[in-house]
């Protein structure tokens, strides 16, 4: 029987490549991505897919997102968070969040919140990285301060966030399994500023997006999942302390309900 399955960043990349492998083994695949141009050609690729445009720095698309896949979909059988990426600088969006963790977990944890009913039974899965090394979330400051700024730890904490709210929607949501992972380091177009993004085109030794595809695909098809947990490759493994604390994960969650779901963002203020 086959499944829907909704892949945010799937213009491109990881979701791309998940996507044509779902899409070649029967399943309904809904792509969704910011630039209307990848997404055409996305949609070429990958046979029979629902196309779906939103930009993640912009949370009323997110919203209107959530309504327009409540309305094509009864049920939704996977959702893969795996929009997301690296600021180079400090950008403040129009919704007054800092735009890293926004983009990387504010708008998916929005979604996801909004498409909760839909995915009962289902699987939540989230791109995370093992960068979370080098950040971890301040709960109480989703802002942020542009003279500290910088981007490999603003990245880092928005992949911690990624690995907290999948363990904490777990608990909170048994009926869900949802888990996050570690992709590996993969040739993409990722990254801030043109060294990095040099370096991810060309490096050797990089992870192909149709094997990081597949691990996503197995995470998605797998039975073998343990709920809230990190994977790296098919195992689970046990993030940094500041990625893997029951309290930080409820503090995160409990902020970000306040400010997506509860109007107290900072542009209301």
């Amino acid at each position: 029987m086959s499944r829907t399955v909704v892949i945010t960043g799937a213009s491109s990349g990881i979701g791309l490549a998940a996507a044509e492998q779902l899409a070649a083994a029967g399943d309904d695949v809904v792509l969704v991505g910011r630039t209307a141009a990848r997404l055409d050609e996305a949609a070429r690729r990958v046979r029979n897919a629902g196309v779906f445009r939103a930009d993640f720095e912009d949370l009323d698309q997110v919203r209107d997102l959530a309504v327009k896949l409540l309305a094509a979909y009864p049920k939704i059988d996977v959702l893969a968070n795996n929009a997301g990426g690296m600021v180079d600088g400090y950008r403040r969006t129009s919704d007054g969040f800092e735009a890293t963790i926004q983009g990387n977990h504010l708008a998916p944890f929005l979604l996801t919140n909004l498409l909760r009913d839909r995915l009962t039974g289902g699987r939540v899965i989230g791109t995370a990285s093992r960068a979370h090394m080098r950040g971890a979330p301040d709960p109480d400051d989703l802002t942020g301060d542009p003279a500290r700024f910088r981007s490999f730890p603003a990245y880092g904490a928005a992949k911690s966030a990624n690995i907290l709210f999948a363990a904490e929607a777990a608990r909170r949501w048994p009926d869900i399994t949802s888990v996050s992972f570690h992709p590996g380091v993969v040739r993409t177009n990722f990254g801030a500023g043109r060294v990095t993004r040099f370096y991810y085109k060309y490096a050797p030794f990089l992870v192909t997006p149709e094997k990081a595809g597949a691990l996503l695909v197995w995470l998605m098809t797998t039975d073998e999942l343990t709920n809230g947990a990190y994977y790296v490759g098919h195992n689970a493994r046990k993030p940094l302390t500041h990625a893997n604390d029951p309290a930080a994960a409820a503090r995160l969650w409990e902020a970000s309900e306040r400010a997506v779901l509860n109007n107290e963002n900072p542009r209301n203020r």
